[in-house]
């Protein structure tokens, strides 16, 4: 909707607003603070399918490591040790995915490319504005429309079946923590089937486990396979994800090697602003800065998402 004073352009890359622009306009369906106050959900089938299998497969490793391996086991040190360290990375792994999974990525308002709103950004003649076509809203600096979340996200690194989310803006810590969990949970899971596998062969399979020696190994083999296969994806995606923070630049920029237009912010200040404040224990808190006020009723509004 162009003015006498700039111009409006239907496009999807190279946005020019600033990131901390906000949308004030009294005909938006809400404020960018109140859809903070809420909890985010993609109604996305595939995705609600891959954070179920997640939560699973969660749980599976924690049945076989509790029942099928320390129970047993006649050493209680080494049982109640084990168990306590592991239950509390799967408790960690899991709250880590539910902030990921249930918190607003960076949603640009819907809808706010109005007259109204172009007039409040007191732009200089000649100064070029960017709006999607797909969702009707002014983008922000480093903001990109994602096709199964129906939104525009700030900072959009990429969209995640496994928490039915984009990771982007103000998610992306609780990301990085679920998948360093998982990382730490899949390694403590295979160190404790190697040593299981060498009891039971030691004691001829008769006293290392409650279940049959063939279930047993079952069991086991499942669980070295999905330990394996969950370290490889979450250390490779952990690592990316450092990667991009400690270079200022999201997955989809270096794809799609955009130049960068904004100032970097590098290493530990590229840390902090994902992490907050200084270096200290709470970045590892997944549960820093919820709200139980968040699960207050709210109407729902329309779109692929709801919030409630």
């Amino acid at each position: 909707m162009p003015s006498s004073g700039h111009r409006l352009r239907d496009v999807e890359h190279h946005p020019l607003l600033a990131e901390n622009d906000s949308y004030d306009s009294s005909s938006s369906s809400s404020s960018e603070a109140d859809v903070a106050d809420r909890v985010w959900f993609i109604r996305d089938g595939c995705g609600m399918i891959c954070a179920v299998m997640t939560w699973l497969l969660v749980v599976y490793a924690d049945f076989v490591v509790t029942f099928v391996m320390l129970l047993p086991s006649k050493d209680f040190w080494y049982s109640v040790v084990n168990g306590v360290l592991f239950n509390c990375l799967a408790v960690l792994a899991l709250s880590s995915h539910l902030r990921t999974m249930l918190t607003d990525p960076g949603a640009v308002p819907k809808g706010n490319a109005t007259k109204e709103y172009m007039e409040s950004l007191q732009l200089k003649p000649g100064e070029v504005i960017y709006k999607c076509p797909k969702c009707c809203c002014i983008k922000p600096e480093r903001a990109h429309h994602c096709s199964i979340c129906k939104r525009c996200i700030r900072k959009m690194d990429h969209h995640c079946p496994w928490v039915n989310n984009c990771v982007g803006e103000k998610n992306q810590r609780f990301f990085v923590l679920f998948t360093m969990y998982i990382a730490l949970s899949s390694v403590h899971a295979l160190i404790l089937c190697g040593l299981q596998f060498v009891s039971c062969v030691r004691g001829q399979w008769t006293e290392c486990s409650d279940f049959s020696p063939p279930v047993t190994v079952i069991l086991l083999i499942f669980l070295c396979l999905e330990s394996l296969l969950f370290f490889t994806f979450t250390a490779v995606m952990f690592g990316t994800q450092i990667h991009s923070i400690c270079n200022d630049e999201t997955e989809i920029e270096r794809l799609k090697s955009e130049k960068p237009t904004w100032e970097r912010r590098l290493r530990w200040e590229g840390m902090r602003s994902v992490f907050g404040g200084p270096p200290s224990l709470l970045w590892m808190n997944p549960f820093v800065g919820f709200r139980f006020g968040r699960l207050q009723t709210r109407p729902r509004k329309g779109g692929p998402e709801f919030s409630v």
